[in-house]
């Protein structure tokens, strides 16, 4: 096995989920990213996207990790974890900077992020992520990118995602005991983001709604930038537990059940299917119609669905997201979910899939790795801003204040040696 630094630079994202645990990783080169392995294993060690059990945690992370570096043919040494849970907030600010030398500079840019990020937060919480959501040099607004702009002050409107710092640490202590470095912790929903969305869906407007097993996470994008974030603590495990305490089968044949029988709308199921339903504490499996597991998923697959519009709705965004919806994570595979969105939310619903990734781009072919390749897309942006921070500038070129002598002593240097005059009369 190779190490990473020998094989270019690898960037590894670590999607901690409350189901599953799950390593990507990938190449980054010049024509872009190549997916090298992935590795997914289940995991029972988080609750609601929080760290409830470190050994379990540990174990799944490291299982991930190691059937992600066999397959990649690479030694993982640093990641880029994701983070999510109830915890999460989200709140607006303002920053404001002088222009120092009357053209804005990448440092410029970072001053006034910095005095954005100025605000008091709780001695137990952190900040996470500053998102600009735009910039003003003087007068003008609605600015995306200021760099290079000439003005003498500059403002930033940005997004402050917040996150409890018991929760990223355990998140971070979980990956160093299994010898790994965390190179940052990444919201997960900003990943999924970055990983299914298109320029055109943030600049129009689009909500990305990535579903998992023990959350919903909300990501707007208003006018090309980040407008709101937030979490809700229900997700597909909530529809697993009503479909084991309905049916009297165990979780995990819930679980089956579910993903290979279950159906969000409960007129997508015709009245003669039937399924076979197995018994809890030695009683025999049975048959039942599908439509009674139909009926037990839709109530819930509603209320998670009317949670997110009232989300949407409270922050006055609703009109604004002519995209619509983005649908992500692995309690989206569910039948009849997205044309059950469409009907709740009242806008265009798609499900989304990783793009913008080469390699084994087949094995990361769904809406539950939209987590894992977004950190690695993450991952790329960071060592991409980071190489701009540390490139030096070229030296610029010194114009001489006295071209004309230049000129002179040009002229001069044609003159032959018989003097000026008789260059003069040779020349005419």
């Amino acid at each position: 096995m190779t190490t990473a630094s020998s094989q270019g630079e690898i960037v590894v994202g670590l999607d901690i989920g409350t189901t599953k645990v799950c390593a990507v990783v990938g190449e980054v080169s010049e024509d872009g990213i190549t997916i090298l392995g992935v590795g997914m294993v289940p995991c029972r060690g988080l609750r609601k996207g929080i760290v409830a059990n470190i050994d379990w945690t540990v174990r799944s992370i490291r299982d991930a990790v190691e059937s992600a570096q066999t397959m990649a043919g690479v030694e993982i040494r640093t990641v880029y974890a994701g983070v999510a849970g109830s915890h999460i907030r989200s709140q607006a600010s303002d920053g404001v900077a002088a222009i120092a030398g009357g053209e804005v500079t990448r440092g410029d840019v970072e001053r006034v992020l910095e005095g954005a990020r100025a605000i008091p937060v709780d001695a137990d919480r952190q900040i996470l992520h500053v998102l600009p959501r735009e910039y003003m040099v003087d007068s003008q607004d609605g600015i995306r990118d200021p760099i290079g702009m000439s003005g003498v002050r500059l403002g930033a409107r940005v997004n402050l995602v917040t996150a409890a710092s018991s929760c990223v640490q355990n998140v971070v202590r979980c990956a160093e005991r299994c010898g790994l470095s965390v190179a940052d912790v990444v919201l997960q929903p900003l990943a999924s983001a970055e990983a299914v969305l298109s320029d055109d869906e943030k600049e129009i407007g689009v909500a990305v709604v990535d579903i998992g097993g023990g959350t919903t996470d909300i990501l707007l994008y208003v006018d090309g930038g980040i407008s709101h974030t937030s979490v809700i603590p229900v997700g597909g495990n909530n529809i697993t537990s009503d479909i084991a305490a309905g049916l009297r089968t165990p979780m995990a044949e819930a679980d089956r059940l579910k993903r290979l029988s279950g159906c969000a709308l409960g007129r997508m199921v015709a009245d003669d299917e039937e399924i076979e339903v197995p018994g809890v504490g030695g009683h025999l499996p049975r048959r039942c119609a599908r439509r009674v597991l139909s009926d037990i998923i839709e109530p819930r697959v509603e209320e998670i669905f009317a949670v997110i519009r009232k989300r949407i709705e409270d922050t006055g965004m609703l009109e604004q997201l002519s995209a619509g919806v983005v649908l992500t994570g692995g309690a989206v595979l569910l039948s009849g979910v997205t044309e059950f969105a469409e009907e709740i939310l009242g806008m265009p619903v798609r499900v989304g899939m990783p793009v913008g990734v080469k390699g084994i781009t087949q094995l990361v072919h769904g809406p539950e790795y939209a987590t894992g390749v977004g950190l690695v897309k993450f991952g790329a942006h960071a060592m991409f801003d980071a190489a701009l921070i540390t490139t030096p500038k070229p030296p610029k070129v010194q114009r001489d204040p006295r071209p004309a002598l230049h000129l002179q002593e040009a002229t001069m240097a044609q003159v032959p040696p018989g003097g000026f005059w008789s260059w003069l009369k040779a020349a005419f």
